[in-house]
């Protein structure tokens, strides 16, 4: 082999975010290109992409070295930070790069900017080789700046701790200084006996890339890119250059090429991947294993009492529990697993008894019985026909992976539990990056372009909401978008930027659950990362990444519904304490309650854990479970595979006997699959029973039968074929025919395709079943749950009350002496509404409500209050909010009068907090009775009430819904005079498919979107007292109907509903649309307007006046009813004083004088 001239030791890729473009796989693909033996990737403080990088060169026959670029700062020398390379030699300064790299991002932490001190380096230094940072570092600045003194000193630091491991580095790029900077290092070289070395401080790809480099540096500095071009910090020159390029950038510097390809030689680190480093879990003097089938023993014989409570019985049901818990604990601990499940039965355990809600199970760890009598889960699995082997598979070794679920508010509490437990350095959360997804990108480049917004947004809502999608599928999805890039050069432009950065690294964030545990420090195996906002730090390399290097990974899952569980179990079992009664454990109840089963099987399953999508609705409708294994099922079968191939049509039907069930195929069926596939109906259903299939049929192993399933997965053609002829030559050996086992085989392949894990079904399906019976036993605690869990998502409080409505619970409004924070069940069985779910007030300010209450009794009235509560925590803004709501209607005193008075209220209730510290007395204090009350009424009793329609208006103002009634409820009468079959929205979906039907409501919201073809729809969201419903109307009616289509506006609409069976979706396709002027145009003949002599004053008459005025000429008659002493009087105002009726004026006029005197009489 040639020896080379020069390898590139200086390198970016875009997990250096600040300037990187190129990918790892890019970064390799080209230097295999250029045949380069070896390359260096430097990202700038980090190894986020070392194991890929890693990986993908030794795969390709490059030598990897690995570094780093950091800043460098030193006090002493410079207040501003210089620019230094590291590459790493051996195992050694691998860990140096490590710590470096670790207590940069810790300092920064601390609002410090990302760099490391020039001292770390002194305790860092073996392993590591230094590249001087060009112009940009300490000595390249010292020169252009001609400090000799400082290059004396950063001379002498660098050749007592890094000794001919210092290189002076050399760059050509073009950019400012550059020449300078290298005619003065090479006069420095030369006096000094210092190495230079050659590199091309490499940012991207080729020489083409540099615009879209220059746009990634913008999009990550959050300028345009004119600024960036600017600064003129980057050159195209900064591109991955060949050998030969550089040899004549370089030919008047050899010895700096040289010594490149010296560098590699003396770079030789290398990784083991592949292993585990498996924490241990302390035991004392016993070993792991013995610990275990301890542990394991003992937890049998507690389970086996709960499951079987009858000594007999539990004598004769035993045996296959212990044969398949010793069979378990062998595989376990010849896997040297068992430290592993000591480690998680510990931390759950601890979450348990401190009173943190833990799943059942999720994922195959569901399989395993050992999970089960560790209470790790709380599924039997022998009861539902788990198999093991698809957790733990003694015949390919691989780590066990048990995804644990805790409640969502106290996740945070069991992972600081391990922290503490195991030393927080070697415990951590894992990083995981973001990516530049599709419409994100078209975002970012408009931006950085400075193309308009309009334009932006316009091409970004063309890309579907499609998760994973690529701007490549966008284009075969949306004509629309071919069509724009082909005839608009501003919007090619903004595509084909778009498309160069599409899948680069943008952003850094914390997996979901992820928590690593080393057996030593985590800083051994991988760099940590801080960020801005957390003292716990992540790992650098991502979740695959972190198992390629051996640590073991533990998910932490966070589940709201187990908090809505927990929740609803402590309203409930309060009471039961206070009525004498045993509380309800959650995991004892019974799974064969056919009162839920009756629940489930009406489809009322909002708010039901995985079953309150409207398409699973359906299939329940369909289904009918009646049973737990039908609910597993039922889990399973809503999938895209199972509900588009025919499994689910030929499940239902086998279930009500519309088709004979046969195992598996009326043609081809053996016998001896009736135990596998009788739950099921004879559909194969579970890659559980793919395996079992493969082992009964064919005598498979189940080691060997999980094989297959993973087999049949991959789709490998080479894979299968060997599959089948095993398959073949087990079931011959079994006496089974050939034609029929090679049939059961491909209706194996294909239906094990859509085949689901059982394990993770049937622990989903065990919290489904458990919000189910809640939900039926104990209605009102369970939806108060569930509307605590998502207060701070409007619409689904929205949703979750108009389902209250439905099954007939009283929501109570807020109350200021009875609410909570969360939203509660009271003595009468009303779901009192939770302080939380008040827009703009926070969960301090609602605390110090309840403690002043707590510790003062209920407040009395406005004043009361004011003078109670902590003006530091609840301010002016806050307390409108708590009026406006609804939470001080207890005061008895009209929410209008209240908010007129809140100013002087406040006033007099701080002069009070004032005098009472001062201990003077002033004015207002003479108006205080005992009992500290100030009687609102003494303002101006002529405060006039809001109407009903202003009141909701303000209501929702402050609760972001309408509680207390809704503004389509007093048009009601009307409405139904006006067209027949109105429908409430929440009875839509009883209604038929293509049916024409009426509904009535109120505009909450309004997009619009060009269809394919390039016509605009228009999507609004109708809602009524009952729910909400989307309605589209295409272009031939907009403009038609351009006046209607404002938000906030009451329609009444004509058209026809469209359901989607398999998903459940529903909208209408609107034909006509009224809006209540119309509406009150068309059908009302008289306004009267009935005036109370104690109200009439000037003022209301001038008020009144002005708005007739302002819509007089119209053609509806007006009419006055005076009432005094008991009589009244009629007038009427004569032609010169008809009307135009609009919503606005009977708002207006209701707000005057009041909702019921003012009528309408309709034709």
């Amino acid at each position: 082999m040639i020896k080379p001239r020069f390898i590139h030791l200086h390198v970016h890729s875009d997990y250096s975010m600040i300037d990187g473009l190129a990918t790892v796989n890019k970064l390799i693909t080209k230097a295999a290109y250029l045949k380069m033996p070896a390359l260096a990737l430097t990202d700038f403080n980090n190894l986020f992409g070392f194991i890929k990088f890693y990986d993908v060169a030794y795969k390709s026959g490059i030598k990897p070295i690995i570094g780093a670029d950091f800043l460098v700062q030193d006090l002493i020398m410079d207040n501003k930070p210089s620019k230094l390379t590291c590459l790493v030699t051996d195992k050694q300064g691998y860990y140096h790069l490590i710590m470096l790299i670790s207590k940069a991002y810790k300092n920064k932490c601390n609002n410090v900017a990302l760099m490391i001190q020039r001292h770390w380096l002194k305790e860092y230094n073996k392993g590591l080789i230094l590249l001087s940072g060009g112009r940009n570092g300490d000595i390249g600045r010292y020169l252009l700046r001609n400090e000799k003194s400082k290059i004396e000193q950063c001379l002498y630091f660098y050749s007592k701790y890094f000794p001919n491991r210092y290189y002076l580095e050399l760059i050509r790029t073009g950019r400012q200084h550059e020449e300078s900077y290298l005619q003065l290092a090479i006069e420095l070289s030369i006096a000094k006996g210092l190495p230079v070395v050659a590199t091309n401080d490499v940012r991207f790809i080729n020489e083409k890339d540099f615009l879209a480099h220059e746009v990634r540096v913008a999009i990550y500095a959050g300028t345009t890119l004119n600024n960036v071009q600017q600064l003129r910090k980057y050159s195209s020159q900064q591109f991955m250059k060949s050998e030969q390029e550089m040899c004549e950038l370089f030919s008047d510097v050899p010895e700096s090429l040289v010594n490149s390809v010296e560098i590699a030689y003396r770079c030789n680190f290398t990784i083991d991947l592949g292993g585990y480093f498996l924490p241990q879990f302390p035991t004392g003097c016993k070993s792991a294993k013995d610990f275990l089938t301890t542990h394991a023993k003992k937890g049998l014989e507690e389970r086996l009492i709960l499951l079987f409570p009858k000594t007999k019985e539990r004598l004769v049901q035993r045996k296959p529990y212990d044969l398949r818990l010793k069979n378990e604990l062998q595989v376990i601990n010849n896997m040297n697993f068992p430290s592993y499940f000591l480690i998680v039965m510990e931390f759950i355990k601890w979450a348990k008894n401190n009173d943190i809600p833990v799943g059942p199970g999720r994922g195959s760890g569901a399989s395993s019985l050992v999970a089960y009598v560790l209470k790790i889960t709380e599924l039997d699995p022998l009861q539902f026909d788990l198999l093991f082997e698809r957790f733990l598979n003694p015949e390919r070794i691989s780590m066990p992976d048990l995804d644990i679920d805790f409640c969502m508010d106290h996740r945070d509490l069991v992972i600081e539990h391990v922290s503490k437990t195991y030393g927080s350095e070697a415990v951590s959360q894992i990083i995981t990056f973001g990516t530049m997804a599709a419409k994100a990108v078209i975002r970012d480049v408009g931006r950085v372009l400075g193309h308009p917004y309009a334009l932006i947004n316009r091409i970004a809502k063309l890309i579907p909401l499609e998760s994973g999608i690529t701007l490549k599928k966008a284009f075969s999805i949306e004509p629309q978008l071919k069509l724009l890039y082909e005839n608009d050069e501003d919007i090619t432009e903004l595509i084909d930027m778009a498309l160069q950065l599409e899948g680069i690294v943008r952003n850094v964030s914390k997996h979901a659950g992820g928590v690593v545990i080393a057996p030593i420090k985590i800083t051994d195996f991988s760099p940590l990362y801080y960020d801005n906002d957390s003292i716990h730090p992540m790992t650098q390399f991502d979740k695959d990444d972190i198992e390629r290097i051996g640590l073991i990974k533990f998910d932490f899952l966070g589940l709201r519904t187990l908090t809505i569980i927990n929740h609803a179990l402590k309203m409930i079992n309060n009471t039961r304490l206070k009525q004498g009664l045993t509380i309800i454990d959650i995991h004892s109840i019974s799974l064969h309650d056919q009162k839920s089963f009756h629940v489930l099987q009406s489809s009322e399953t909002t708010a039901i854990f995985q079953l309150e999508s409207r398409g699973i609705k359906e299939l329940i409708k369909r289904l009918k479970p009646d049973c737990f294994e039908d609910l597993i099922a039922l889990i399973a079968l809503f999938r895209p595979g199972p509900l588009q191939s025919g499994m689910v049509d030929n499940f239902i039907n086998r279930k009500h006997g519309y088709e004979t069930i046969s195992y598996p195929d009326a043609k081809w069926q053996h016998e001896s699959l009736r135990p596998v596939l009788e739950s099921t109906y004879g559909i194969i259903l579970y890659q559980e029973q793919v395996m079992q299939i493969a082992q009964v049929l064919a005598g498979y192993t189940l080691g060997q039968a999980d094989i297959l399933r993973r087999a049949i997965g991959k789709k490998k053609p080479e894979d299968m074929a060997k599959q089948r002829s095993f398959f073949n030559l087990g079931a011959a050996k079994n006496g089974i025919d050939n034609t029929l086992s090679m049939k059961i085989f491909d209706l194996v392949e294909k239906f094990a395709g859509y085949g689901f894990n059982k394990s993770h079904s049937a622990a989903y399906a065990l919290i489904s079943y458990q919000t189910l019976w809640l939900k039926t036993h104990y209605p009102a605690e369970f939806m108060a749950a569930a509307l605590s869990s998502d207060m701070d998502n409007l619409n689904k409080v929205v949703y979750l009350i108009g389902e209250c409505q439905k099954m007939k619970l009283i929501i109570s409004p807020p109350n200021i002496n009875t609410s909570q924070y969360h939203f509660y069940v009271n003595a009468n069985k009303e779901i009192v509404y939770g302080f939380g779910a008040i827009k703009g007030i926070g969960k301090t300010s609602i605390e110090s409500i309840i403690t002043s209450r707590n510790k003062g009794g209920n407040f009395k009235e406005l004043f009361d209050f004011c003078i109670r509560i902590d003006s530091t925590k609840i301010n002016h803004r806050m307390i409108e909010k708590l009026i406006l709501s609804g939470a001080c209607d207890s005061f008895g005193i009209h929410r209008s009068k209240l908010m007129a008075s809140l100013n002087d209220v406040l006033k007099r209730a701080n002069q009070h907090i004032k005098n009472k510290y001062s201990k003077q007395t002033d004015i207002f204090e003479m108006r205080l009775d005992e009992s500290n009350t100030i009687a609102i009424s003494d303002r101006d009793d002529n405060t006039p009430q809001w109407s009903n329609q202003l009141l909701l208006e303000k209501e929702k103002e402050a609760l972001g819904l309408y509680l207390t009634s809704h503004p389509t409820i007093q048009y009601i009468k009307t409405i139904k005079r006006c067209a027949s079959n109105i429908v409430n929205i929440k009875d839509v979906l009883l209604e038929t498919d293509n049916k024409i039907l009426h509904i009535f409501g109120l505009i909450v919201s309004i997009r619009t979107k060009l269809s394919k073809k390039g016509k605009r729809v228009v999507f609004f969201i109708l809602e009524d007292y009952s729910g909400r419903l989307e309605i589209m109307i295409f272009e031939t009616l907009i403009h038609k109907y351009q006046h209607c289509l404002k938000e906030n506006n009451l329609l009444l609409v004509t058209g026809v509903i469209n359901i989607d069976k398999i998903h459940g979706h529903y909208k209408m396709i609107a034909q006509k649309l009224e809006d209540i002027n119309d509406i009150h145009k068309k059908h009302t003949r008289s306004l009267s307007i009935t005036l109370k002599s104690k109200q009439v004053d000037n003022q209301l008459l001038t008020n009144i006046h002005f708005f007739l005025e302002k819509n007089k000429l119209g053609t509806l008659p007006v009419y006055f009813f005076y009432q005094k002493n008991g009589i009244q009087i009629k007038l009427y105002c004569g032609k010169k004083w008809y009307i135009t009726l609009t919503d606005q004026l009977l708002s207006n006029l209701r707000s005057l004088v009041g909702d019921e005197q003012i009528k309408l009489e309709l034709h």
